[in-house]
């Protein structure tokens, strides 16, 4: 099942009347040209944004515009830490445009009534966008292309996003690719993404004509305020375009050659920590791309390592919206139906200790818990913490899925749902469902000095590395020296890993044959 685009959406041409000779229509009254609107969604940046840079070379005013389409979007509307980061961004945007004297309009609803408002409002004669890949997202975006274009409203759209359009890079049969390492082949092998677009010069573009109704960005309510539970994000985390280009600077500078050795590692700075900002759309692929490239000759030698890696988890993001753009249900549907039958069991308990960070296994524990206190985690806890839930816990991934689209600041439905469906053993490419995790030997292994844990679970502080992962093995004289009580100041382990994994092999029996 295929994801329908808007006409012309590959192409990025689509509705090019914009571009053709002004008629009286396009003059918005008094001789003064009529604007354009471009619409920001998850592009919320001045360079190497291809639909701000092609309103500005039309010489018309620019109206800037946000929206906050909760109806559209359903159960997918933004959870509560991505609504912390839309705030934020949106405040760090809206200084970009005013240093540049064009202001950001807020307005919320359902996307299509509120831009045909502001063009009654304003005169405008084109609306200029960046595609959005969500299958809500395209369905709406089709409806409001038609409808503008039906009332002589020229519509063009672009792909910021992407390094590839979806649909275009297909096996040698045509068909998409449902696993990955030929998929990335083949896009290596395709030719190079363009460089990205300089930060547009506005000139009259900037003008700003009548005055136009926004609303306060505070009225939205994106803050959480009773309780106030982003402290740790803030502490964490400053949203902008001009963050995620010094991030990139220094991941390039300082992490990008040892990412191959040291990205597993929770407890060193090893990763990029952009996720966030791309699914913003603070900073696009292409820039990341080139600027890769730019450092790194790439070849076949040691050295090169790093970037080609760092690469692959750049083409794992494209594989991940190629297939949500083939199989639109990938959030809620496993891709190999035979999971559709799997013996799920309903535990709110276990998936509440999950939540919490109270599970008993420190390693689970510790990413659980940077999860809350920051909007993120580190992607070996991701898939540690994923297994835990569906194969020690047997909890369906929709429910960790759920959890994560509220909780990560990088809610993104394309990876999340297409990683859960990995770790889940469900979805293209996926782990072999027989493939469980150890947490106390994934914790050995990638937190050997128990760094990471005793940063996010500080009552075991005091054990001593030797137990630090498995505090129940712990001798008594060991956790009185390090204050720690099992079962009081400390869970014990939820169930045991060997009945579990033991459970988790007997459920995946059940559905093999089918």
């Amino acid at each position: 099942m295929t994801a329908g685009y808007p006409i012309g959406a590959r192409s990025g041409r689509a509705g090019d009347s914009a571009d053709a000779p002004e008629t009286a229509a396009d003059r918005a009254g008094a001789g003064v040209l009529a604007p354009v609107i471009v619409w920001f969604r998850q592009d919320l940046r001045l360079s190497d944004n291809p639909a701000l840079t092609a309103a500005a070379a039309t010489g018309r005013p620019v109206i800037p515009l946000y929206i906050l389409d909760r109806e559209s979007a359903g159960p997918w509307a933004p959870g509560g830490a991505s609504r912390w980061w839309l705030h934020h961004s949106l405040e760090s945007l809206a200084r970009s445009l005013a240093e540049r004297g064009l202001r950001l309009v807020l307005r919320q609803g359902a996307a299509g009534p509120v831009i045909e408002q502001l063009i009654a409002e304003t005169g405008a004669r084109g609306v200029y966008w960046n595609r959005c890949y969500e299958p809500w997202a395209v369905r709406r975006d089709g409806a409001i292309e038609a409808a503008l274009n039906a009332v002589g409203v020229a519509v063009r759209n672009f792909n910021a996003a992407l390094l590839f359009e979806p649909g275009t890079v297909l096996s040698g049969s045509g068909a998409p690719y449902r696993v990955f390492t030929p998929f990335w082949r083949a896009c290596l092998a395709a030719d190079p993404p363009a460089p990205p677009l300089p930060e547009p010069a506005f000139g009259d573009a900037a003008a700003s004509g009548r005055p136009v109704r926004s609303e306060p960005l505070d009225s939205w309510g994106l803050l959480p305020t009773a309780p106030d539970w982003a402290g740790g994000l803030r502490a964490a985390w400053q949203p902008g375009e001009a963050t995620a280009q010094r991030l990139l600077q220094a991941f390039l500078a300082n992490g990008l050659h040892g990412y191959a050795a040291e990205r597993d590692r929770p407890d060193l700075a090893s990763v990029s920590h952009l996720s966030p900002h791309l699914h913003f759309g603070e900073i696009g692929p292409r820039r990341i791309w080139h600027a890769v490239h730019a450092c790194s000759a790439l070849g076949d030698g040691p050295a090169d390592d790093g970037p080609r890696k760092f690469l692959a988890e750049i083409g794992w993001r494209e594989f991940c919206y190629n297939l949500l753009a083939d199989f639109p249900d990938l959030p809620d549907e496993p891709l190999q139906p035979r999971f559709a039958g799997f013996p799920w069991a309903d535990n709110p308990a276990a998936l509440r200790a999950w939540q919490r960070g109270r599970t008993g296994y420190p390693f689970v524990d510790a990413g659980m818990r940077q999860l809350w206190q920051t909007g993120w985690m580190h992607n070996r806890l991701r898939m540690v913490t994923a297994s835990f839930l569906v194969k020690h816990l047997l909890i369906p991934w929709q429910a960790g899925a759920a959890w994560f689209w509220d909780t990560l600041v990088d809610a993104d439905l394309a990876n999340n749902s297409a990683n859960w469906q990995w770790v889940a053993g469900c979805g293209a490419d996926a782990a072999p469902y027989f493939r469980i995790f150890n947490p106390v030997t994934q914790g050995r292994k990638f937190d050997p000095g128990g760094d990471y844990v005793r940063r996010f679970v500080p009552e075991l502080a005091g054990l001593p590395d030797r137990w630090i992962h498995r505090p129940w093995d712990a001798p008594p004289d060991a956790l009185g020296a390090a204050g720690v009580r099992l079962g009081e100041t400390y869970p014990r382990p939820i169930v045991g890993h060997a009945e579990a994994r033991r459970k988790a092999l007997d459920a995946f029996a059940r559905v093999k044959g089918r």
